[in-house]
């Protein structure tokens, strides 16, 4: 496998990652008692990820100046 495909495979996994986390703050945020700590957990590793996803889009598509 090279180096684009491992780049693409991560970036799938990281952007189901990101699915996942999405999710399970607007599960959070539907309870009757909210965990503030944990949404807050939750939506810093979430921004992580998408952090994650950027910089792996900009390896795969590099801005080309023209």
């Amino acid at each position: 496998m090279d180096e684009q495909e491992a780049l693409k495979k991560k970036l799938g996994l990281l952007k189901d990652e990101h699915r996942e986390l999405d999710t399970m703050i607007d599960d959070l945020l539907r309870e009757t008692v909210v965990n503030q700590l944990a949404v807050q957990r939750l939506k810093k590793k979430k921004l992580l990820v998408r952090d994650h996803i950027a910089r792996i889009n900009a390896q795969l598509l590099p801005d080309i100046i023209a």
